[in-house]
């Protein structure tokens, strides 16, 4: 431990290491293939996998395999270690000035106790995934919930078949436009208590220091958007994403939220985008 603490201390002290590593917490728990985080991160692939085997090496990233391909998962184990030594071990005697940070033993990690929740889905065009998800909640939260969604790099429009489809299945589509993230910043915005991303190309940029840490979860679907085809193949695509992303609201809303503490609660909000 001695030796290993310093070790991912010096892997994470360089920049663009850092910027792997962030990108896979916050695509976690998705393993990202090597190509996908060089085009993410606009490095070359060789220099990319320098930074990986340096990550590797500490104990704070994984990789598997999936026939030819090669995919990178942040490892949870070794990451819960070094904030325990950070956190617990270096603040042995005086654990009052940890407590702000770490949230093992923070007052504040105590169930939430609102009888509303302010939640907020992002993608990159807030054309599709993320409007189906607003709809769902706000249909399905049984007034518990406050609910929003914008995109990192949002369309003029909403997609046409998303449209169609919320409309069938009787949604109202009369108030839903297409926001950009910045709308949701500032001291006149909510104080969000959950954000997911719902598509990797969102959660592969650096999003907002949401105030207030909210729980944060990444549920990654293919962009019904990008599916070519027939008529017939392209609304089955947006059908799909809609049951997906219905499954993981109908789970979601049924979550005992004023029971859980922080951690049981991003847990449950993880295991939602594994089994769901």
């Amino acid at each position: 431990m001695e030796t290993t603490i310093p070790l991912r201390l010096s892997v994470l002290g360089h920049a663009q290491r850092l910027a792997v590593f962030r990108l896979l917490m916050r695509r976690y728990p998705d393993k990202v293939p090597a190509g996908e985080i060089a085009a993410a991160l606009d490095v070359k692939p060789s220099t990319l996998s320098s930074y990986l085997s340096a990550l590797m090496q500490a104990g704070l990233v994984t990789q598997s395999r999936d026939g030819t391909w090669l995919f990178y998962q942040a490892d949870m184990n070794g990451i819960r270690e070094t904030m325990d030594a950070l956190f617990l071990d270096c603040c042995r005697g005086r654990p009052e000035i940890c407590l702000s940070v770490y949230p093992h033993d923070d007052p504040e990690n105590t169930p939430m106790t609102d009888t509303t929740y302010d939640v907020l889905f992002i993608c990159t065009g807030n054309s599709a995934r993320s409007i189906f998800a607003e709809c769902l909640l706000r249909d399905a939260g049984n007034d518990r919930f406050n609910v929003y969604s914008a995109g990192t790099r949002p369309s003029s429009e909403l997609n046409p078949f998303a449209v169609e489809v919320l409309r069938a299945k009787g949604h109202d589509v009369e108030t839903l436009r297409s926001k950009n993230v910045s709308a949701f910043i500032g001291d006149d915005a909510p104080q969000f208590d959950f954000v997911f991303t719902v598509c990797d190309q969102a959660a592969n940029e650096e999003c907002p220091a949401w105030e207030g840490q909210p729980i944060s979860g990444h549920w990654g679907m293919p962009d019904p958007v990008k599916v070519t085809g027939s008529e017939a193949e392209k609304s089955l695509a947006f059908q799909q994403a809609y049951g997906t992303l219905k499954n993981r609201i109908r789970a979601f809303s049924a979550l005992p939220i004023q029971q859980l503490d922080r951690i049981s609660l991003q847990k449950a909000v993880d295991d939602i985008a594994i089994n769901h």
